[in-house]
């Protein structure tokens, strides 16, 4: 599985996070790797970074969250729509929180999402958000 296609699995994982308790996102996280398993052969190395990837954001969920609030003035975090709170919460992690991946790639591949999983506007919404959050930590 190509990295592209594994940060897509964790922002459709992620994204139940927004309908689901915290008790029952185990159980989510189950359901949703069988249906994956169903459509193609998933490696156990691809799952288990899927899933230790989705536990690490949801652990710094708080934090995000408050970055976001601060960057996207405005747009508090309950206003957004839930594709796009979901890929900028997935692009800040990578942003801020995971060394191995380049901030302009977490930017750009949070637009790719964006593009596939979004309305019209939400491209331009990520990358302007992100960019504010880039801007801030050159400073």
């Amino acid at each position: 599985m190509k990295r592209r296609e594994q940060r897509e699995c964790i922002f459709q994982l992620l994204f139940r996070v927004e309908f689901n308790r915290q008790e029952e996102m185990p159980e989510q996280a189950d359901l949703y790797l069988d249906d994956i398993r169903e459509e193609q052969t998933v490696k156990e190395k691809d799952e288990a970074y899927i899933l230790e990837k989705y536990s690490r954001i949801v652990e710094e969920l708080p934090k995000i969250d408050a970055m976001l609030d601060e960057a996207s003035k405005g747009w508090k975090i309950s206003r957004m729509g839930k594709v796009e709170l979901t890929v900028l919460r997935l692009a800040v992690y990578e942003m801020k929180f995971d060394e191995d991946i380049p901030e302009k790639v977490a930017i750009n591949e949070a637009v790719e999402l964006a593009r596939k999983f979004g309305g019209d506007d939400a491209p331009a919404f990520i990358n302007g958000v992100l960019a504010k959050l880039a801007v801030k930590q050159e400073r």
